[in-house]
């Protein structure tokens, strides 16, 4: 490679203008890229096809137009027209799309290198060279791009032939030294063409073989001689990659023994170099985006403390990672603070508003550079105006930009004048920002970011204490006050406060009594405020007066209070009964039921004595767990109804399969978990109820991830499956491994695996693996058909950026909720698919894409009586089950006594009719119910 570069050098520099016009005719016929005609025969041979895929490729261009006149922002629409019209060599069309984009974005090397390439084609005449010239002056301003300067270098040497063109070339190089001179990886190349040109310049102007040069040829050799001498020099003092051979080069070519400075300066650079090596060798081994290996690299380079090393290596990290705002603030901070050289820090910020337009730090701080440079008001307010419409993501990032715009021009003003131009514009811009405020930023976001009028708060400020326009304060307090901040005591002492400082006392004791009367939060301190302000400078009426409202007012208060703290005490005396019945019901309940279970023996024998009364039984289904079958009655329960309606199956009739199978596992002896086995034990829930063997089901599942010792399902007390299982490896390393498996789909429903963790040790442990904060690279999408798969939104949402991964957020039983969750790479991505899928429609459903911000869950507070009244009964999680419903026939309720209760067909009388206490009622077997029923 670099021997074709030398070549080539060297005969561009040789034959001066003449092969610069040469290199400028020169085009291949035929090349779709440069516009030129096909021959015949290739328009004889083209076929139906190729007819159909341009008028493809025009009506994809004409969509592609459309779509970025309705987004001019959509970088991946921009790159897909470019790439068709560059196909169709329709060049006209394509050097305006090229020019529409990069006025939006800075273009990458590989989009600026094509550019440049089909520009440099049909540059034929001068005034054409200038305009490349003038498209590489762009290019090279966007990122610091090494094969962008050596292609600017090598064009400009195809001009040497004009007037001043050596002088041109040379000041090219000059400037891609300094740009890119100091890469380490890549500066070489760019110090060997530079060399090679001086070179070829050198042997230009060797006189002839057998001449004797004149006094001014040898003062221009050995000129000539010097410039590469120096170019050497300056190489070999900079740690470069293959700089050894560079030192070689420099023996062989050299005359003269090298000067012991530069060997010395040599010896440094190498030692420098060494220094370098681990970094650089960390980038060529990290991927992609490599941040982390490049900050590493900046922390060395900021404490070798080099500014030119500096920039450079923040210039590299930004090319891999111009969509991090982070980066880019710190690379602007340390631009402002240390080089302070104007053009470097304003294009620098320039750029990271052009990267990252949704950060509102980034605009911020360009506008205070531009402030610090003194650049024209015009060029300040033109940026203002385009970070309104950059798209930020939250309503205070509006407040924040207007409110360092007005800062801005609140230091323009000179405030020893009544009136000037630059106090009106003040003010206009305070109106503006008000009503934008009002209007824009609440429509789209739904408040307007500024709650508590910080603009209009300030605005006064300026009006008061600047312009000694009390009257204009006032009224923008008073409008500040009417939008919901009168309750606020902080609100009324800070306009006290600016009264107090530029008003006078009748309008502070008015705004103290006004506010003692409207404050909600704090009226104490606005209280002691006003008992302040008389006691020093009002009358004894005024003091009396303000004595007695301040009295008569927290009496109210204290009321107000003292009821509020009742309530709350009833409410949470209420929650402590209701607890204590709720307990006191299920202690009822575990007795009662303890109890039921010793009367079905006696049950049992009372069916078997009527047997030949009422005729054999019939088979009935036993009982499922609840959730797994409906209307089923429990076993007991079912015992009863087959005695009084005689379909019991015979004694010796075939048992129900499942009944087997309960029996048969409630026989199993019940086995109590090793706690130390938790490092090796996940516990596995939401399972079906249904799953049949979910011993053999859950080893199939996981015995892909490691040896599993023991799977033991839990059963209820009839032998049904309760859902839920532990699962014992052998090794620790298994059982993370399982985890992985958390929300996979079993039998149609999600799966849910977490560690085994004791929860009475360790209350705070929570499972919910995904984040519950403010993730700005990832979406929150509501309003999804149930229909929509996770591919379907996939193909959508990849349009606009990489997707990392889809989560489609379901119920318990597995059936979505249309509501997704989608992370992309970075926060550019998202804010981009923010913008472009927000209100889009999908199967007829209107979706709503919004960044990941999930709300708080507010806890319940200790001590604190719930707002909502307590439930009558408390039920499962599944409501109230078919087996809790009363199983007394409808004829022997009472309606006509609603608080009567029934126990097993006798009816108590409520203690509003009777004195006598109650009669404890009569056990009745079934053959007495069956009786009783009969009778009526």
């Amino acid at each position: 490679e670099r021997g074709g570069r030398r070549t080539e050098l060297h005969k561009m520099a040789a034959a001066g203008a003449e092969a610069a016009a040469e290199e400028e005719k020169r085009l291949p016929e035929g090349d779709p890229e440069s516009g030129g005609d096909s021959d015949d025969e290739g328009d004889s041979d083209s076929s139906g096809d190729g007819e159909d895929e341009e008028k493809e490729n025009e009506a994809e261009i004409q969509r592609l137009e459309e779509q970025l006149s309705i987004n001019a922002f959509d970088y991946n629409c921009h790159l897909d027209l470019i790439k068709l019209l560059r196909q169709e060599g329709e060049l006209v069309k394509l050097r305006r799309a090229r020019q529409k984009m990069s006025e939006l974005f800075p273009l990458t090397e590989e989009i600026w290198l094509d550019w440049l390439k089909d520009e440099i084609k049909m540059a034929s005449e001068n005034s054409e060279r200038e305009k490349v010239y003038e498209l590489f002056e762009r290019a090279v301003k966007d990122y610091i791009c090494p094969e962008i300067w050596l292609e600017y270098a090598q064009y400009s040497i195809g001009g040497i032939g004009q007037e001043g063109g050596i002088e041109k070339v040379r000041s090219i190089f000059e400037r891609a030294l300094t740009a890119v001179g100091l890469h380490v990886t890549r500066g070489t190349a760019l110090w060997e063409a530079y060399r090679e040109f001086e070179n070829a310049i050198l042997e230009t102007a060797q006189p002839a073989p057998g001449s004797v040069p004149s006094p001014e040829q040898q003062q221009m050799l050995c000129s000539q001689l010097e410039k590469i001498h120096t170019l050497f020099r300056r190489q070999l003092g900079i740690p470069l990659l293959d700089m050894e051979a560079s030192y070689a080069e420099y023996e062989e070519w050299s005359e003269e023994p090298i000067p012991e400075t530069t060997v010395k300066n040599y010896k440094k650079a190498l030692q420098q170099l060494e220094k370098c090596k681990p970094y650089e060798e960390a980038l060529l081994s990290a991927e992609t985006p490599k941040l982390a290996e490049y900050q590493a690299y900046i922390d060395f380079e900021m404490k070798a403390g080099d500014p030119a090393r500096i920039q450079l290596i923040y210039e590299r990290a930004l090319a891999e990672n111009c969509l991090v705002p982070d980066l880019w603030a710190r690379y602007n901070r340390y631009l402002d603070r240390q080089l302070k050289v104007k053009e470097l820090v304003l294009s620098a910020h320039d750029r990271a508003v052009r990267n990252c337009p949704w950060t509102v730090g980034l605009w911020v701080r360009y506008l205070l550079a531009m402030e610090r440079h003194r650049v024209d008001h015009s060029s300040i307010s033109e940026i203002f105006e385009k970070a309104l419409n950059a798209g930020f993501i939250q309503a205070t990032d509006y407040v924040e930009i207007w409110q360092a715009y007005l800062d801005y021009l609140r230091r323009r003003v000179d405030f020893t004048q009544d009136s000037s131009k630059e106090l009106e514009e003040l003010r206009s811009a305070f109106a503006r920002a008000v009503e934008y405020l009002k209007q824009e930023v609440e429509e789209r976001f739904s408040e307007s970011g500024d709650p508590s009028c910080t603009i209009m708060q300030n605005w006064a400020r300026v009006e008061a204490r600047l312009c000694n326009n009390m009257q204009k304060a006032r009224e923008l307090w008073d409008n500040i006050m009417t939008k919901g901040n009168a309750k606020y005591a902080n609100m009324w002492l800070e306009y006290y406060n600016l009264e107090r400082a530029h008003g006078d006392t009748q309008h502070c004791r008015k705004a103290l009594h006004r506010a003692m009367q409207c404050t909600s939060d704090y009226p104490e301190h606005v209280c002691e405020v006003l008992l302040t302000l008389e006691r020093i400078e009002g009358t004894l009426e005024d003091w009396d007066a303000a004595v007695q409202k301040t009295e008569n007012r927290l009496a109210r208060v204290n009321e107000q209070r003292a009821k509020a703290a009742e309530k709350e005490a009833a409410l949470a005396k209420q929650e402590e009964e209701k607890a204590e019945q709720r307990k006191q019901a299920r202690a009822e309940k575990k007795a009662s039921k303890k109890a039921r279970k010793t009367r079905i023996g006696e049950k049992r024998k009372a069916n078997d004595e009527d047997e030949g009364e009422w005729g054999q039984e019939e088979e009935q289904p036993s009982k499922r767990h609840r959730g797994e079958g409906d209307g089923v009655l429990p076993e007991e329960d079912m015992e009863v109804e087959a005695g009084l309606f005689g379909r019991s199956a015979p004694a010796d009739g075939p048992a129900h399969p499942k009944e087997k199978a309960s029996t048969s596992r409630k026989d199993i002896p019940k086995v109590l978990h090793d706690s130390s086995k938790d490092k090796v034990t996940v516990f596995v829930s939401n399972l079906s109820y249904n799953m049949a063997e979910p011993e053999v089901k859950l080893r199939e599942l996981f015995g892909s991830c490691g040896e599993v010792a023991e799977i033991r399902p839990v059963f209820s007390n009839r032998g049904t499956f309760r859902g839920y299982c532990y699962v014992q490896f052998q090794e620790e390393g298994s059982a993370l491994q399982a985890l992985r498996l958390d929300r996979t789909a079993v039998e149609g429903r999600p799966m849910f695996v977490s560690p085994c963790v004791d929860k009475n040790k360790n209350p705070d442990f929570k499972v919910f693996r995904y984040s519950t904060t403010l993730e700005k690279h990832k979406l929150f999408i509501s309003g999804l058909p149930f229909s929509c798969t996770k591919e379907e939104l996939e193909d959508v949402c990849k349009a606009h950026g990489n997707v990392k991964d889809i989560r489609l957020v379901t119920n318990r039983a597995g059936k979505p909720k249309g509501l997704a969750y989608v992370e992309y790479e970075n926060e550019a991505q998202a804010s981009q698919a923010v913008l472009k899928m927000d209100g889009l429609t999908m199967k007829d459903h209107v979706i709503k894409v919004m960044i990941s911000n999930p709300p708080l869950r507010r806890l319940p507070e200790a001590g604190r009586a719930s707002p909502f009244p307590a439930p009558r009964q408390a039920y499962g999680a599944r409501g109230k089950g078919r087996t809790q419903l009363s199983m007394m026939p409808r004829a022997l309720q009472r309606q006509s006594n609603p608080v009567a209760k029934a126990e097993n067909g006798v009816v108590q009388n409520s203690p509003a009719t009777s004195s006598e206490p109650p009669e404890e009622p009569k056990k009745m077997s079934n053959a007495d119910f069956a009786k009783m029923l009969l009778k009526k």
